[in-house]
């Protein structure tokens, strides 16, 4: 598949005026056949192209000065004009079929219909115009429009009948699906849900501490619960959509809950709340949907345009933004979302951080290792964990991220089975079972990778509860289901009013609750480096510190140990030469790794991490020289060397290469001198270097060589651009560290050579 792809783009290049646009470069699943559109200048080449391609389906030889043809027609299925079957994808469809079932005719269902998007103004009114009439044609009417130009964006929002909806399922010429300007039909974005449950009476009010308003870090989603005893001092609620007043408030969960995990982090583990508010612009109204009259990506551009654009921005320090969002109707199958495309641009635009959801995937699914409820239950520890890795693995096709998650720019969070459940409490979750009693790893609900372009996606594992699995067939293997979060197995957040329960707490879990504990994460390094550095560091500029930020966020990341080597066994593929693809399969489900927030923030003695920010231009270097302490030199001892790159990249929606920079770290050449190599528990050169972080990690437990004085160079690079040159210098932040478990020396030492200036005084 890789092979034809790359064959049919060489091949293209061959001739002149044409060109390749959203292509899906490196297809990562073996059951998807590589796609890629055409630009064709007119009708006429069209037509011209149609007649090649039968002339060559026949056997017939093709005329003197085609022959380049014969390439990439050896690369295609078929060739034909963009039509009905191409608007309408059969997930799309099946969507549409049950939303419409037991539905009257002229009942009105929402449509997102997305234009073929012409940059020339005049030409984009014209299209829509053209669709309006179409959509009033069909009994419709449009209730919202957009077009984003930096992100090759125009959709309307219209209601159908539904006797025109089954007209479009069924993909005939004559209905909506016929129009020619239309490149998509699908149906209105669906938000992923949460839950909250098993309501808890208020516990002891948060400390009361001096909470500054000047935020960096802001919420899109769900109206929160603002006069929660845990939420009133924190939030700062902009109400720009006007949602709050239709929300009510027993249904405010998502918002409220997210909120309270970035405030508090999991209550069930009490920890000092942020020292900023948080900016919350909800994007979710009643029953936490998103609204019916919008669009969700116009939405979300307003809300960021309304923080950080014009001249009056209502958050103007704001880094970090939160996405723990989805569309649920939305799953990834290699190309890019109008919404991921949005908040890659704003991202570099902005120099935001985007931190979003992977998604939830709570559709039940068989494990054929166990006949009987019994069976899975009593089964030991390990055994019962291989069967649902391998239950996983075989349906891999049917987890994918959702929407908005396979953003180049934002980082992805998955969601990690752990949480601080009492044993106690652990005990009142015995109605389920517990599929990793003992192991790390994802969820399994948790949507899997790899991303964009085969880049590393999820990012990172956050802990999202531990999810435990609902039996609910059996006969022949069993069938389960993800159980919802409670007492016994789920993060403690704050929650809406229930019946004689006043301002008390819940239980939720999964991946949207993962972001938030990643995004209070971020905060938490924004934090610690304000308190080292103070003012020295706040008057770095805001894209410096997000691009800081996201390097650092993933650099401590790691594969958990038993839970790879369990996918590795399990999964392979086996035999020689398989290493690249066997932890492809395992970054599916771990992306760089399970983070623990705690360790990554603290200041440790047998570990030294060093940061620096700057900007590249064209095809640039610069080299950053780090300082090596005497005391990892002549002892025979695990240690290790690792850096983590991290940058914003200009996108350039709907051409070949979407990834407008690319940036690496090129090895040092004395890591021998270091006792250091490759370390094999990480994404290999190639899988790390498709996205916006390049990360790699160099261990060994020989005795170095240290001489006195002795430092190492690693040079940062920027590689040549990929497709059309970008002149303006591109931000990255870049984390370095080295470490000798036990060796409490080493800090010290490093802190020596540096002799760094004495902090100043933050200032809010």
């Amino acid at each position: 598949m890789k092979g034809d792809i790359a064959n049919f783009a060489r091949a293209i290049n061959n001739i002149p005026g044409l060109e390749l646009i959203d292509e899906e470069e490196l297809p990562s699943d073996e059951d998807k056949s590589p796609f890629a559109y055409l630009l064709v200048p007119d009708l006429i080449a069209l037509r011209q192209i149609e007649s090649l391609w039968r002339n060559w389906v026949a056997g017939r030889t093709l005329p003197t000065g085609y022959t380049p043809w014969r390439d990439v027609f050896a690369c295609l299925r078929d060739l034909r004009v963009w039509g009905p079957a191409d608007r309408v994808q059969p997930l799309d469809a099946g969507i549409l079929e049950e939303e419409i079932d037991g539905r009257d005719d002229d009942e009105l269902i929402p449509l997102e219909i997305e234009l073929i998007f012409r940059s020339a103004t005049n030409a984009g009114v014209v299209s829509e115009v053209a669709v309006s009439n179409a959509v009033a044609q069909a009994g419709g009417r449009v209730i919202h429009r957009a077009r984003i130009d930096d992100i090759a964006y125009h959709a309307i929002l219209a209601e159908i009948p539904v006797a025109s909806i089954r007209s479009v399922i069924t993909r005939q010429p004559g209905s909506l699906a016929g129009v020619e300007p239309i490149m998509h039909i699908r149906p209105q974005s669906l938000v992923t849900g949460i839950e909250a449950n098993d309501s808890l009476p208020p516990s002891a009010p948060a400390a009361e501490v001096q909470v500054s308003p000047a935020s960096i870090l802001a919420l899109l989603d769900g109206v929160p619960v603002a006069g929660h005893p845990l939420l009133r001092r924190h939030l700062k609620v902009e109400d720009h959509f006007g949602l709050e007043p239709d929300a009510l408030v027993a249904q405010r969960v998502h918002g409220s809950a997210m909120a309270s995990l970035i405030v508090h982090g999991d209550r069930n583990r009490p920890e000092p709340p942020l020292p900023r508010q948080i900016h919350c612009i909800p994007v979710m109204g009643n029953n936490d949907r998103f609204p019916s009259d919008r669009l969700i990506v116009d939405l979300i551009y307003q809300a960021v345009l309304q923080m950080r654009g014009g001249a009056q921005p209502s958050a103007p320090w704001v880094i970090i933004v939160n996405i723990s969002l989805g569309n649920v109707r939305r799953p990834f199958h290699g190309q890019l979302s109008p919404w991921a495309r949005l908040l890659d641009r704003l991202a570099y635009r902005f120099g935001i951080l985007f931190l979003v959801s992977a998604g939830n995937v709570t559709s039940s699914f068989p494990i054929p290792a166990f006949d009987t409820r019994a069976a899975f239950e009593d089964a030991l520890h390990g055994t019962r964990a291989e069967g649902v890795v391998s239950a996983i693995a075989a349906i891999v096709a049917d987890r994918r991220l959702l929407s908005p998650s396979e953003t180049v720019n934002g980082l992805t969070v998955g969601g990690r089975n752990l949480d601080w459940v009492s044993q106690a409490d652990r005990a009142s979750a015995r109605t389920n079972v517990n599929p990793f009693t003992e192991l790390d790893t994802a969820n399994p609900s948790s949507a899997l990778g790899p991303g964009f372009a085969d880049s590393v996606k999820p990012d990172i594992l956050m802990p999202a509860a531990r999810e435990h699995l609902r039996v609910i067939g059996s006969g022949g293997g069993i069938i389960v289901s993800p159980a919802g979060a409670a007492r016994g197995a789920g993060l403690k957040v704050a929650a809406p009013p229930r019946p004689g329960i006043e301002g008390g707490e819940a239980f939720t879990n999964g991946t949207s609750a993962a972001t938030a504990l990643a995004s209070r994460t971020a905060h938490r390094i924004h934090d610690a480096l304000e308190a080292a550095y103070g003012q020295e560091f706040l008057q770095l500029p805001g894209t410096a510190r997000a691009v800081l930020i996201k390097a650092l966020l993933v650099h401590p990341a790691r594969w958990p140990e038993q839970a790879a080597a369990m996918v590795k066994r399990l999964i392979g593929p086996f035999g020689q030469g398989q290493a690249s693809r066997q932890k492809d399969n395992i970054r599916r489900f771990f992306g760089y790794g399970v983070y623990d927030a705690d360790d990554a923030i603290a200041c440790a003695s047998d570990r030294a991490t060093f940061w620096c920010v700057g900007e590249l231009g064209r095809e640039r270097s610069v080299d950053v020289v780090v300082p090596i302490p005497a005391v990892l030199g002549g002892q025979a001892r695990p240690h290790s060397f690792c850096a983590t790159l991290a940058w914003f990249t200009p996108v350039l929606p709907g051409r070949k290469s979407y990834r407008g920079v690319k940036m690496k770290i090129l090895a040092p050449d004395d890591l021998d001198e270091l006792a250091v190599k490759g370390h094999g528990s990480q994404p290999d050169l190639n899988q790390t270097n498709r996205g916006t972080v390049f990360t790699r990690r160099w261990s060994g437990d020989r005795a170095a060589v240290v001489a006195e004085g002795m430092t190492i160079t690693l040079k940062v690079q920027r590689e040549p651009d990929p497709g059309n040159p970008v002149d303006e210098t591109v931000p990255f932040g870049l984390a370095v560290s080295l470490e000798m478990p036990g060796e409490l020396r080493l800090y010290d030492q490093v802190r020596a050579r540096l002799q760094p200036r004495p902090p100043q005084r933050a200032t809010p």
